[in-house]
């Protein structure tokens, strides 16, 4: 099996790569612009594997795109590049419109012009996975009980989820009117080994680790679904090998947990496993909250579940103490991005007269 895979250096899309190559054995070329959160360290494990290869490209290059479909003769495209920071998106919109939707656009057509000239069989077997997030379903404000389904009508409340809204709107449209056999899934918050630490859970983390504030928006009230990063990619190679073309599946931990007991949750881990002299939820400090933050996200993912046979692994609890202890064994990972990136709030709007 010979996948392409964007976004290969970033968070989601480096743990999709090191399973596929080291799990799956697939010949695997990722595509990455090596942006501020693509890290090529993140692919240490595979950099020098027989089937790996990397291409430094940004996937609004069409030549470039063409040149990547001509030489790897993709089965499987698997799309994952993408900007992803909501707090970016606030107060830098342009970089997300150009690279999810304008990027994806690029890669739909690529794709489509490559596909067009495989012969049937190839035509039958090829699969484009477009990779989303939950939150183009906008906010479950008011049932406790409900969950976001695939026909969940779209109500994005972020530059970031409407930009991925747009993008899933293109992905489905090219299966309908060209016929590209594209798949789209839609995830949960993701956590664990190789995630940037503009996020919270490795924020909280590493700012716990080194006695910094640990900033928590508003009451913390917000609730999220965890999904352990290696169970999505498990699931989205599962997705791309049998989904059925035109449909939609949701991914979700059925970990739903609200922010403030995430971060005391971390806390709790790194007391145990590194004491301090005094605990570690004392460093809590709640903030202005995010412009547009949706109060919860919950998923279904029955579908996955009962048509795919997919099962999430990983608890949240044991899925954060995998997390924990991968942030204290590996800061040669995570110690040059806390040079350049110190933890500063991001997505702050500035006051109009």
């Amino acid at each position: 099996m010979r996948v392409l895979v964007t976004g290969g250096a970033g968070f989601i899309g480096s743990a999709l790569v090191r399973f596929l190559v080291l799990e799956r054995g697939a010949s695997v070329m990722t595509i990455d612009a090596l942006t501020y959160a693509g890290n090529l360290a993140s692919l240490r494990d595979v950099a020098n594997h027989a089937n790996h290869r990397f291409v430094h490209a940004d996937i609004r290059d069409r030549a470039a795109m063409d040149r990547a479909f001509a030489d790897f003769r993709p089965d499987r495209v698997m799309h994952l590049a993408a900007e992803s920071h909501v707090d970016r998106s606030i107060t830098g919109a342009g970089d997300f419109i150009a690279t999810n939707v304008v990027g994806t656009y690029t890669m739909l057509e690529a794709a489509r012009a490559y596909w067009q000239g495989l012969d049937a069989a190839g035509q039958a077997a090829f699969r484009f996975l477009h990779v989303s997030t939950d939150e183009v379903y906008g906010s479950l404000d008011h049932d406790p009980q409900a969950l976001f389904t695939e026909t969940t009508a779209y109500d994005p409340s972020s530059p970031y989820s409407a930009s991925k809204a747009a993008s899933d709107h293109l992905a489905k449209a090219w299966h309908r009117t060209y016929g590209l056999p594209v798949v789209v899934s839609n995830c949960s918050n993701n956590y664990g080994p190789y995630h940037f630490p503009e996020k919270l859970i490795p924020l909280t983390i590493l700012n716990a680790l080194e006695g910094r504030e640990l900033p928590v928006y508003g009451s913390g009230a917000n609730v999220r679904d965890w999904l352990y990063v290696e169970d999505h990619a498990r699931a989205l190679d599962l997705i791309a090998a049998r989904g059925r073309p035109g449909e939609t599946y949701n991914v979700g931990g059925r970990n739903e947990r609200r922010n403030i007991d995430v971060v005391r949750r971390i806390c709790q881990v790194l007391d145990r496993l590194i004491p301090s002299d005094r605990p570690r939820e004392e460093l809590i400090r709640f903030v202005s909250d995010r412009p547009g933050h949706d109060a919860r996200y919950a998923i279904d993912a029955g579908k996955l579940e009962g048509e795919l046979g997919w099962r999430a692994q990983e608890t949240f609890d044991s899925g954060i103490e995998k997390t924990v202890r991968w942030y204290l064994d590996n800061d040669w990972w995570w110690r040059p991005l806390r040079a350049g990136y110190g933890g500063e709030r991001l997505g702050l709007l500035e006051k109009t007269v």
